[in-house]
């Protein structure tokens, strides 16, 4: 085992104070996960990336943007242009990230059949249940 491997290993997300949990709530939070699938399929620009991550405001996106670039997922490259351009594309570690969420999100929308089955036939119960307590 090489001390790369060791270090790795001594990160525990489900301790309180590892820092892997900040990591894992900006990847796995709403937005982060929308805007690294997104950002999965190329190179975008803030408004193009706004479009394409629907329901995400402005500053939402940006605080989201901002935390993938620290956590080293997502790379800003601004270009001194009039107006000033400025994309934003996956990391080597982004990437692998991303293809992992690009999995589960595939694996989600496939089964989405399954779960509607499955919130309907909840949501009958409950309402049989509370039928039968206020009869």
């Amino acid at each position: 085992m090489t001390d790369a491997d060791a270090d790795a290993l001594a990160f525990d997300v489900f301790a309180r104070a590892c820092p892997s949990r900040g990591t894992l709530e900006h990847v796995t939070g709403r937005w982060g996960s929308l805007t690294l699938g997104a950002l999965y399929d190329g190179t975008f620009r803030f408004n193009e990336l706004r479009r394409r991550v629907d329901g995400v405001s402005e500053k939402m996106l940006s605080q989201t943007l901002h935390a993938l670039e620290r956590d080293g997922l997502v790379h800003r490259e601004a270009q001194l242009t009039n107006p000033p351009r400025v994309d934003y594309r996956l990391t080597p570690l982004g990437r692998e990230v991303a293809g992992r969420l690009i999995g589960l999100i595939e694996l989600v929308e496939g089964r989405m059949p399954e779960v509607l089955e499955a919130r309907d036939a909840y949501d009958t119960r409950r309402v049989e249940a509370e039928t039968a307590t206020t009869a």
